[in-house]
């Protein structure tokens, strides 16, 4: 599990790449909070993500909310299949706010 960091067109871009479990949740949480510092606007890229469960949920809420309490909107991008089943399954796509595009839907599917 890793977080890279890219500052593009005044974006800080956090990409995370490999699980977001309970075995790496500790670790993610010391490479991300610090970076939810940042000045700019705030974006994860959740397309590398392999595997994520509920430990990594409560991960991207607590820097969604360390975010509003910077004074920062935090938007996820790029949801990879493994968020995306999880979003659908806890019904999480209201809560974060980002588009999301789910496997399998057509735009006249509810």
């Amino acid at each position: 599990m890793q977080v890279n960091t890219e500052i593009k067109d005044g974006v800080s871009l956090l990409r995370i790449e490999g699980e977001m479990t309970i075995y790496t949740a500790a670790d993610l949480k010391a490479q991300l909070l610090p970076r939810l510092a940042s000045p700019y606007e705030l974006e994860i890229d959740l397309s590398g993500v392999s595997e994520l469960d509920s430990a990594g949920v409560q991960l991207l809420m607590l820097a969604k909310r360390e975010a509003g309490l910077g004074g920062r909107e935090l938007r996820l991008s790029r949801h990879s299949p493994a968020v995306l089943e999880v979003f659908e399954l806890c019904q999480l796509g209201g809560y974060f706010g980002d588009p999301l595009v789910f496997a399998g839907r057509g735009q006249g599917d509810a």
